[in-house]
């Protein structure tokens, strides 16, 4: 160990180095974490490669378990409520049902909108939460609200409850059962449903991830009892008699058990209905000893309820199906493939000549979805490794910027996993491999520039060399890199914040766009430096490759580019702003839609017939429809139409509308179109020969989205509120025909509110009070005869079906009272007509309330036009020709109303992008007009995208925005590296460079880099850009913006920020011009009084002796202090060598020992310790404070040493000062000759200009002196630690006199030997503590009766367990023989530094010599001679400014070697026992 006093000379450094390290700039901070973690990469080669193999492992694992999907589930947060109450018809299923239920639901926090839907029979409220709030959670809210509203709705009414947890992704496969040819008869309508519901339907349901099967078609099987009126009547026997005898005569009981001879026997009635002639066999009542069964009043059958829906396919009838309804948040594509296994199962399962047959499987989408993206992201990868092999001219340098793109790939999956992004068309789709590895094109470009250059031509690297070269070449450009890739990764966490269905579609992008762009960020810094010095070539042979002649022609085009818009630079920086005013008025004119509609690849056609149509009529118009388009049409595969509504009613369709599902071949087998637009148009002139139809085009998830997000199925849904269904239903009509004029809109259709025929029973109160009958009973009577009343269930095995009791349809087809009786109260049966009348009134077909109040949709498909600009047409068209009563108004919804949201969104988002982009670009720079200058680049990036989607014809769509925002995160990464680079420039040239020479010099060096990070970026969105598969057209917008942006930015950026940095440092050197003009009279007066400084600071700053500066610094070093108070600190231990512990007092009382519980006891003692330790704790304490003594005296000679050392700078420094006085005063005169000599034509200009530029160097020489005068005056005060300011009183040239003796200096040696004498007294302390410690007590007793019980005690204690004393003995001795090494090696260094200080000494007494004896004078008479020639122009001035140069360099060369003679003698001085 070196003592500090030896390592005296490397203080100063040290202490400034820390400084810096304290103060330095955050970017350095970071640039140096930067180099560091490249410097490990390269030197753990294992580290690195063993980790990139863990990545590997993981990503292969993730991205096979990763859940994929066609496209994000962007279905809002919503619970949906449905009650069924099939006899009441609208009016009264918003009154009794609906509206007790929205009130019910208002008060629940965190809901955004509460819609309803109020037809015949059907209530669906829909109640949307926030997004943070969870399903469950929300759901459990619901639960709650719905057991409180309960109560208010009758139990005869119906009974809310909750529908699945689905979303608009939950239709997920949609099949038929077909039956086989020859089959038909055995398998009617009712007998498939049957199939369905308990075979089907059953063992599909157990399938994790699947919600519901809703079942579609078909008749569901009933045991019916159809009663004929007549019978009734002529018998006498109500309907509530008939429905009591079933409901007496279908039920089991128990009896418990018995027990006999051992056994017990249980007992069980069996009174179940079984059979058809079980229930005819049932007796309603006895009329004189007869018995009267019910097969006596009707007929036992399989009937069925009446139906609300159907199901048809193909044109060859109805058919029954099935709806597998996914879980929410399930993974659809294992969802899907068990599906498939387990209906390969049921197969098996089912009876012969029937087999399930899909025809709509998502699989098929998502297969679709996938395979495009994973093309689109091959191709991708091979245009970016071909652009990077081509460009780069190493074809091992693309290889490794081409192997990170799979890597950053699996690190993506691995978060993806993590944080549970599921892959789908928008979180791969978007993914651009050119912008994931800009940082590593940039790293592996620098390294090549730094080691294939001409520097290392022609040689052989070995491996260490390469290490290094590749670490100093990643090293210059990891920050800029690091940087720019932070600044993309920045701008995509606004993306993080969209939220409602933006928010939905494009996380994921940005989720996994940041997830890969990490990956490689990382993989940049540790990764490729890694590989690029393990399998770049070793043997630099500089040839030019064809990128390099590929640039150097590009690089002479770019100089003549640059060269003319340097020379006219405002002419180019507002020709630049011009284009893009220009773009930004085209951008007004492109229109602008929500987000760019999805190829789902099948349709969803929707087909309404007049309000009021049968459920017959329209089987019969599907059926028509799909002939036609089977006929027509060879594409289709198969037409299925789900007519009005399911069991599980998600959609509530009346009888009158059908959604009517076409799905198509791949497209590439079209023929009849070649677009879908077209097949759209095609398909409905085919069906414009369908009278009394709508047919309205959509997609089936698309369609799906639409009705779950805002209640309507089209893309904008214009909502009309007003409380009068009849005055809303007519004004919506009105409006219909206005909005169908308005180009672009297509499918206009007001949402079918009003013309459902109803039969109104109107009851006469005064004649049911005159018979003693009751309203509900007659109601019971109507519903029980035409809906039907469940008496019971009869069981077939596990099968259940309801028995229903119902009149003969053949029997009454038309609504006739006369046929129906009722009892009055004195038992006389009379027809209902009696007390009741009939009205045929047209009533709403359905009731749709949006926040509690009544509203109309007029639904409008958007085609060939953006949605923006046809809702604002739409809108003025409308105020212009409705008028509305007060309290009704129009709003507008659909997808337009997501748009507005999104632009919201963005209006926030994107400002906040760009703050972000600003605050990082200042922190990079620390320089608001270097950060304006690059940020520049944003703003003009936009000219290119919006042209790219001008000329394209696209609108502008939050697709096109985040591709806005992508852009401007690397439109700034080219900005950034060129900044960087001209700084770099600057600093590493000391300032010497002008800025016209900084872009000449580093424009060329950059375009490669530039051009590269541009091109390969915007390629890797080429495929995406031009694909036409599916879902091509979400990712179309985004990447064309992206490509256009890039390539104008890349080319405005190498033009611009050039332009831009030059133009703000010439305004700066004019601004600093203009300032130095009006403070030049300040300047001078300054001037003088610099000059006259030394005289009038002799009156006022005190001058002292050696002696007396040497005195000053021993009373007030602080140093010195801290040394004295170690002393004291020391000297005060004494106190501390005998410490016998504390004194023990202990006093008892109670029953001590005696019979008595009077006792008590006083006990001292006292330990005395051991009786050694003391005299070796007195020989430590005297060792510490001669060590002490040592260390103080060391410091005093410490100090001493420093005085003389400022002293002798402070006279090298007034040496210095007063030369360059002397040539400053000689260049101003020579100057005046100069200028005088020129004018009067004896010298050229050439020559003048050399006595001009040796007269300001020498004033620029004379100015650093004085400063350095003053530095070392100030560095002198302080050495002294003076209370005011001091100099030197001596100033002449001294050389200190040498040490006679070469002893070494006996304070180091003392100060040494303390140190091993007071480690060897701390050994024999510890030693000491083995020998034992004595203690003394005292004892009084009194022990009732006696007392004054008396007793002494001696102890003796020593360790038993000697091991840990043991290890603290050896620890000391140890301790003891580090400190002799090190004393040892101490006194060997100082030794050493003696000899080489005598050596040095030797050598600069031999340079004093040569100096005082020839070379001074020499140096005299040189500058003599030569001004006398120069004065008669013997020697021309190129001579003269040589000869004065040389003797200038003498006298100063003379100066600093006594300077150094000087420091030499002190150091020599500090370590012997010279004169102190």
């Amino acid at each position: 160990m070196v003592h500090p006093s030896v390592c005296q000379l490397h203080r100063v450094s040290a202490r400034q180095t820390v400084h810096n390290l304290y103060i330095r700039h955050p970017i350095q901070n970071a640039n140096i974490m930067f180099t560091s973690i490249v410097r490990f990469s390269i030197r753990k080669k294992l580290f690195v490669a063993l980790t990139t193999v863990f990545l590997l492992i993981g990503g292969i694992y993730s991205m096979l378990t990763l859940p994929i999907d066609a496209v994000p589930d962007i279905t809002n947060n919503q619970v949906q409520i449905v009650t069924v109450s099939p006899t009441l018809a609208p009016q009264e299923v918003e009154q009794l049902i609906t509206f007790p239920i929205e009130i019910a639901m208002s008060n629940i926090m965190n809901v955004e909108e509460i819609r309803s839907v109020s037809r015949f029979g059907l209530s669906l409220v829909t109640v949307v939460f926030k997004e943070n709030v969870p399903t469950l959670d929300a759901r459990q809210l619901i639960n709650e609200q719905i057991q409180t509203v309960a109560g208010e709705i009758p139990p005869e009414l119906g009974t809310p409850e909750l529908m699945p947890i689905t979303t608009g992704l939950g239709e997920i496969y949609q099949y038929v059962l077909k039956v086989d040819p020859g089959y038909e008869k055995k398998y009617d309508a009712m007998e498939l449903r049957t199939i369905q519901d308990w075979i089907v339907k059953r063992q599909l349901s157990g399938i994790p991830g699947i919600v519901e099967i809703n079942s579609f078609g078909g008749y569901l099987k009933q045991y019916e009892v159809a009663i004929d009126p007549d019978a009734l009547y002529s018998l006498n026997i109500t309907i509530g008699e008939v429905f009591e005898a079933l409901s007496r005569n279908n039920q089991n009981t128990g009896g418990s058990y018995i027990e006999k001879v051992n056994r017990s026997y249980y007992i069980r009635s069996e009174g179940m209905i079984g059979q058809l002639e079980d229930i005819e066999k049932i007796v309603i009542t006895n009329r004189g000893g007869i018995p009267i069964h019910i097969s006596d009043i009707g007929k036992v059958r399989f009937g069925a309820p009446k139906r609300f829906g159907a199901m048809t396919k193909d044109g060859e009838g109805e058919c029954v199906g099935g709806i597998a309804m996914m879980l929410k948040g399930a993974n659809a594509n294992i969802v899907t493939q068990e599906l498939e296994k387990r209906v390969e199962k049921v197969q098996k399962m089912l009876p012969e000549g029937v087999h399930v047959e899909p025809y709509l499987n998502r699989s098929e989408l998502v297969n679709r979805n996938i395979s495009t993206v994973i093309r689109n992201l091959i191709e991708g990868a091979l245009i970016v490794f071909v652009v990077l092999i081509v460009f780069l001219g190493n074809v091992r340098a693309g290889l490794i910027v081409a192997s990170v793109i799979p890597l950053a790939m699996l690190f993506g999956f691995i978060l993806m996993r993590i944080f549970g992004v599921s892959a789908n068309l928008m979180s791969l789709g978007a993914i651009d491999f050119g912008i994931v590895v800009d940082g590593s094109i940039v790293i592996l470009e620098g390294i090549l520039a730094h080691i294939y250059g001409k520097r290392l031509a022609g040689r052989q690297l070995s491996r260490e060399e390469m290490d290094r070269e590749v670490e100093t070449g990643a090293g210059q450009v990891v920050r800029s890199a690091t940087f720019a890739v932070l600044i993309i990764l920045i701008v995509f966490f606004p993306i993080l914040t969209l939220t409602g269905i933006e928010g939905k579609y494009f996380t994921p992008m940005a989720k996994t766009l940041v997830f890969c762009i990490i990956g490689a960020l990382l993989l940049s810094l540790t990764y490729v430096p890694m590989m690029a010095s393990l399998f770049l070539k070793r043997q630099i042979a500089v040839k030019p490759t064809l990128a390099d002649r590929f640039f150097d022609r590009l690089n002479k085009l770019y100089r003549r580019c640059l060269g003319f818009c340097l020379k006219h630079i405002w002419g180019t920086i507002v020709s630049s702003f011009a284009l893009l005013a220009a773009s930004l008025l085209l951008f007004t004119r492109l229109g602008a839609e929500f987000i760019p509609t999805l190829d789902e690849g099948d349709f969803a056609m929707q087909m309404t017939l007049p309000a009021g149509s049968s459920l017959s009529r329209s089987i019969e118009i599907s059926l028509e429809a799909e002939k036609k388009l089977k006929a027509k049409f060879p594409e289709i595969k198969h037409v299925v139409a789900k007519i009005g509504t399911a069991e599980v009613p998600t959609d509530p369709m009346a009888v009158e509308d059908a959604d009517i599902m076409i799905v198509m071949k791949p497209f590439s087998e079209w023929t009849s179109a070649g677009s879908r637009a077209e097949m759209v148009e095609k398909m409905k002139a085919e069906l414009a020969s369908i009278d009394g139809a709508e047919f309205n085009f959509s997609q089936p998830i698309q369609l799906r989205f639409n009705e779950l997000m805002t209640g309507a199925k089209a893309d904008i849904a214009i909502k009309l509120y007003g409380e009068d269904m009849a005055e809303l239903y007519s004004k919506a009509k009105e409006a219909a025909r206005y909005v169908e004029q308005v180009p672009g809109a297509a499918d206009v259709l007001v949402e079918q509110a009003m013309g459902l025929p109803q039969l109104v029973v109107n009851y006469d109160r005064r004649k049911i009070a005159r018979y003693g009958i009751n309203i509900e009973e007659l109601n019971t009577i109507i519903r029980t005869a035409y809906a039907g009343e469940a008496a019971g269930v009869v069981f077939e095995n596990e099968r259940r079906f309801d028995l229903v009791l119902r009149l003969d349809n053949d029997k009454v087809k038309d609504l006739n009272l006369d046929k129906l009786f009722v009892r009055t109260a004195e038992g006389i049966q009379i027809p209902v007509s009696e007390v009741a009348s009939i009205d045929l009134v047209n009533g709403p077909l359905q009731i749709n309330r949006d926040a509690t109040k009544r509203r109309i949709v007029i639904g409008v498909n958007v085609r060939d036009a953006d949605i923006q600009q046809v809702v604002s047409q739409i809108r003025e068209s409308l105020d212009k020709n409705i008028q509305l009563k007060p309290g009704y108004y129009f709003e507008y919804g659909g997808q337009f109303e997501n748009l507005q949201n999104a632009i919201r969104t963005l209006m926030v988002v994107i400002p906040i992008a760009l703050l972000l982009i600003l605050l990082l670009l200042f922190f990079a720079f620390r320089s608001v007009v270097y950060t304006l200058v690059v940020f520049s680049t944003v703003p003009l990036s936009l000219i290119g995208g919006i042209v790219a989607l001008w000329l394209r014809g696209l609108p502008f769509s939050i697709s096109a925005g985040v591709g806005f925002i992508a852009l401007f995160g690397v439109a700034v990464l080219n900005g950034i590296l060129m900044i960087n680079h001209f700084n770099d420039l600057r600093k590493h040239n000391l300032y010497t460079m002008c800025t016209n020479r900084i872009i000449r010099k580093g424009c060329p060096h950059l375009l490669r880099p530039v051009f590269l990070t541009g091109l390969v970026a915007s390629l890797g969105f080429v495929p995406m850009a031009i694909a036409k598969t599916a879902g091509a057209e979400v990712q179309r917008p985004l990447a064309t913006v992206v490509i256009g942006g890039l390539l104008v930015s890349t080319v405005l950026t190498l033009i611009i920020i050039p332009a831009f940095y030059k133009l703000v440092n010439q305004i700066a050197a004019g601004w600093r011009r203009k300032r130095s003009r009006k403070t030049n009279y300040g300047a001078a007066a300054l001037f003088v009084a610099c000059l006259l400084l030394p005289a009038a600071g002799s009156a006022q700053t005190k001058t002292v002796s050696l002696d007396e500066a040497v005195g000053i610094a021993l009373q007030y070093h602080p140093r010195l202090q801290t040394a004295e108070a170690a002393l004291e600190k020391s000297r005060a231990a004494r106190g501390e060598i005998w410490d016998g512990g504390n004194m023990a007092f202990n006093y008892s009382w109670g029953q001590l020992n005696g019979a008595y519980r009077n006792d008590n006891e006083l006990a001292i003692e006292q330990s005395l310790g051991s009786l050694l330790t003391p005299f070796y704790r007195n020989a430590l304490v005297k060792t510490q404070i001669a060590g002490g003594t040592h260390y103080r005296d060391l410091v005093k000679k410490e100090i001493v040493a420093e005085v003389k050392r400022a002293w002798a700078y402070y006279l090298y420094a007034f040496q210095l000062y007063k030369l360059y006085d002397e040539q400053h005063q000689l260049a101003e005169k020579l100057q005046q000759t100069g200028d005088l000599r020129y004018e009067q034509g004896d010298i050229s200009r050439l020559q003048r200009d050399m006595i001009s530029t040796l007269a300001a160097d020498l004033h620029t020489r004379w100015i650093q002196a004085k400063e350095e005068l003053s530095l070392a005056g100030r560095r002198f005060a302080w050495s002294c630690y003076a209370d005011e300011p001091i100099l030197p009183a001596d100033t002449t040239t001294t050389c200190f006199p040498v040490p006679l003796t070469h002893t070494l200096s006996q304070i180091h040696l003392d100060y040494f030997n303390s140190r091993v004498d007071e480690k060897q007294a701390l050994l024999r302390v510890e030693r000491s503590k083995f020998f034992p410690e004595l203690s003394l007590g005292y004892t009084r007793q009194k022990i009732s009766p006696q007392n004054g019980l008396n007793a002494w005690m001696v102890g003796v204690s020593f360790p038993v367990l000697f091991f840990p004393q043991q290890s603290r003995s050896r620890q000391a001795k140890i301790d003891w023989h580090i400190a002799r090494l090190e004393a040892d090696d101490n006194r060997r260094q100082l030794n050493n530094k003696v000899v080489e200080l005598h050596n040095k000494l030797r050598q600069q007494q031999e340079s004093l010599n040569y100096f005082t004896t020839a070379a001074l004078r020499e140096a005299g008479s040189l500058q003599k001679n030569a001004l006398l020639q120069f004065q008669e122009s013997e020697i021309d001035i190129v001579e003269f400014v040589q000869s004065l140069n040389s003797a200038r360099d003498i006298r100063q060369n003379y100066i600093e070697t006594v300077y150094g003679y000087n420091i030499s003698v002190l150091e020599l001085e500090l370590y012997t026992e010279g004169n102190n």
